[in-house]
């Protein structure tokens, strides 16, 4: 059995997974590989297919690479003509939503999903990112839970975006910080 798969049965009751959710899940896992990260990288139109079978709301004309690791395909909203890099991050336990013509890029990381530390036995908290229209997320940035960032804005590369960056805003750094607007 897989790391992945083990890691999503064995944590059930800490994430609080539905059976149907966690069923899901483990499909996906299992198809993953084989029907999206290996194929050809031109095949934009197949990974998008498989990417609504599974329950993305996936615009036209969508880049998804296929080396791009997305968790859960049902928590994922991507407008038309927008682009996902190699080896991009989609740690979509909430949802994320990403605008139309938006990038994220190489090796970025969206996380929806982290535990409440304040509570013992640290529950998952599933919390949305969205990010909006014509917004770059450049390459090795990390977006945390909860950020929600503007139409137009950047998240610079390498930058922290731990809080809400506004519209035809620049960021950059850890964390990431306005330098200027676009």
């Amino acid at each position: 059995m897989s790391t992945e798969i083990y890691d999503i049965l064995s944590n059930r009751k800490a994430t609080k997974w539905t059976k149907a959710e966690l069923a899901a899940r483990v499909l996906w896992e299992i198809l993953r590989r084989p029907l999206f990260s290996w194929t050809p990288r031109q095949f934009w139109w197949f990974r998008r297919i498989v990417l609504r079978l599974f329950g993305a709301r996936v615009g036209a004309h969508v880049h998804i690479h296929p080396t791009a690791d997305i968790t859960v395909p049902w928590h994922l909203h991507v407008g038309e003509a927008a682009a996902i890099g190699d080896r991009a991050r989609i740690y979509n336990l909430g949802l994320i939503s990403i605008g139309a013509r938006s990038t994220v890029s190489q090796h970025a990381h969206l996380c929806a999903g982290t535990h409440d530390y304040a509570q013992s036995g640290m529950p998952l908290l599933k919390t949305p990112i969205s990010i909006g229209a014509d917004v770059w997320v450049c390459a090795d940035a990390f977006v945390g839970p909860g950020v929600k960032i503007g139409n137009g804005a950047v998240i610079a590369a390498r930058a922290v975006a731990v809080s809400d960056a506004p519209e035809r805003s620049i960021s950059a750094g850890n964390p990431a910080r306005v330098i200027k607007l676009r």
